[in-house]
């Protein structure tokens, strides 16, 4: 499987997860010149713009390790750009969520803001 499958496997695994727990999917893949958010979901009026990591095997890390300040950064910027296209003026938060192993099972799940 190509990491391009593999992005997107974990993409859905994460969005079943949020689904269940009774978030509504907003858009997914969500893409601008410089900025990219994996899945945008709403639930209780805020929006949530979530940021998939999948590790294989727990001696890679996890996800949340490949989240420093540059990429939060980026996050954010995406995020503001999105509020500001679709005119959003409600809340709005950043989250991560951690997929991992052979069954793309959700490990974690962190909202940063």
């Amino acid at each position: 499987m190509d990491t391009v499958s593999i992005g997107r496997r974990a993409e859905t695994a994460a969005l079943h997860y949020l689904h269940r727990q009774g978030y509504t999917p907003i858009c997914r893949n969500w893409r601008r010149p410089m900025c990219e958010i994996d899945l945008v979901v709403g639930k209780d009026r805020t929006v949530f713009f979530i940021e998939v990591k999948y590790r294989s095997q727990r001696r890679q890390g996890g996800g949340f390790d490949y989240v420093g300040p540059a990429k939060l950064h980026r996050m954010r910027r995406a995020a503001e750009l999105w509020v500001s296209v679709y005119r959003w003026h409600g809340r709005y938060e950043l989250g991560v969520i951690e997929i991992g192993g052979p069954s793309f099972d959700v490990t974690t799940i962190t909202m940063l803001s």
